[in-house]
């Protein structure tokens, strides 16, 4: 039975101080090389006390003895703490303009270069939607440029089991919103009552674990998308990430952000607008 969050028996998770906060790091960081530092305090103090809350723990002294007693809240605290919610052509009109203008730019580069590639990689990808958005994009509109460049697409997340979920490829009916009737029809199968996208689709789209905060572990491309996942982070946090994008992306190379989020510091120089509304630049140095 689900727990009765109206109940007066159930208590009520104190507030989390900075000393609170620095334990359950150092327990997080030393079973799970999971490290809070770069995260705003506020955000991870709110989820963390979600979590004290749905396990009953008075206090969070009792909560730290749960995390080193329990190798499920662990995981089901690193969950909480970098869940990102989507769905498929979560705001379409940047689609269309990736669509319209940029990635017929970034094909017409990748051909003209010898190897022929054009390498995708969405940075803090959740359950996959957008990688296979992106692939459904692809198929839909740039086929011939598909049997000419070599593309891949990289999903990468640091939460082991929401790539678990991206690699089965099933979805409940509300993450397939933005999705027209026809490209439903295309790309997507019934399967036990949810929905599942075809196989050549899930052929496009690679997942592997990766800790965004890990900069030397970045993969060279020719785009990247990092939507909703920097406003968890300190700006000084922020910059160093834009910055480790910067370093794998080549001069023309495209960078997408999330409509909350812009360029910080430093890395104003080292992109251009190419549509702000959108918030998508180009690498310039």
């Amino acid at each position: 039975m689900a727990p009765d969050f109206g109940s007066s028996t159930f208590p009520v998770a104190p507030e989390i101080g900075d000393k609170e906060l620095t334990d359950i790091g150092t327990i997080l960081r030393t079973r799970r090389d999971f490290s809070l530092s770069a995260y705003k305090c506020a955000c991870m103090k709110r989820r963390i006390a979600i979590r004290m809350r749905a396990t009953r723990c008075s206090d969070p002294a009792e909560y730290c003895t749960l995390l080193r007693q329990s190798a499920q809240e662990l995981d089901l605290l690193q969950k909480a703490l970098t869940i990102h919610v989507s769905q498929f052509f979560r705001n379409p009109s940047l689609f269309d303009k990736l669509c319209e203008e940029v990635v017929p730019a970034l094909f017409a580069t990748a051909h003209s270069n010898a190897d022929k590639t054009l390498r995708i990689w969405c940075l803090g990808c959740a359950s996959g939607e957008e990688p296979f958005s992106l692939a459904i994009m692809l198929r839909e509109h740039f086929m011939r440029e598909l049997r000419q460049v070599t593309t891949t697409i990289v999903g990468t997340d640091i939460d082991s089991g929401t790539l678990e979920h991206a690699d089965t490829a099933v979805y409940d009916e509300d993450r397939l919103k933005g999705i027209s009737y026809e490209l439903r029809e295309r790309y997507f199968r019934p399967h036990n009552g949810r929905q599942r996208v075809i196989q050549e689709i899930r052929n496009m789209v690679t997942f592997m674990r990766g800790d965004i905060s890990r900069i030397d572990q970045y993969i060279s491309c020719n785009m990247v998308f990092c939507r909703n996942t920097l406003i968890y982070f300190t700006r000084p946090e922020q910059e160093r990430i834009l910055n480790g994008i910067a370093e794998v992306l080549p001069t023309g190379g495209i960078l997408v952000l999330g409509k909350s989020e812009t360029l910080v510091g430093a890395t104003r120089r080292r992109f251009s607008p190419v549509s702000q509304t959108e918030r998508i630049y180009s690498k310039i140095t």
